[in-house]
């Protein structure tokens, strides 16, 4: 199994964005069955879990205050792919983004996102 991230770029303050990451190489109901989060690391400062979305019938979503109200996480089984919108964008959201399947134990190459103010 490898995740494929997408979706990082350079913004503008107040725009949005949509991370995807799609899991290539897994079975329908392990990729149901994970909980997927979403983590970022900006230069200097230690890795931040930002959404997290739980596996099985649940799919209860979690997100750190830093981005609630900004930031939606959600999962599309029919295309292995979970996704992280955010909006509202601020600089300090500036990181390398990468998902997480915890149950597999598998990370993504992450990505960058990079607002400018």
């Amino acid at each position: 199994v490898t995740l494929q991230e997408s979706g990082g770029g350079l913004v503008q303050a107040g725009g949005s964005l949509r991370l995807s990451c799609k899991a290539v190489g897994i079975i329908t109901s392990v990729f149901n069955s994970n909980t997927v989060a979403w983590y970022r690391q900006a230069p200097g400062k230690q890795r931040e879990l930002v959404a997290s979305i739980i596996g099985g019938r649940s799919s209860s979503t979690n997100y750190a205050d830093s981005v609630k109200g900004r930031a939606t996480i959600s999962r599309d089984s029919s295309r292995k792919t979970v996704y992280l919108q955010m909006v509202s964008l601020k600089p300090e959201d500036t990181a390398v983004y990468s998902c997480n399947f915890e149950e597999i134990g598998k990370w993504g190459q992450g990505t960058q996102v990079t607002v400018a103010s």
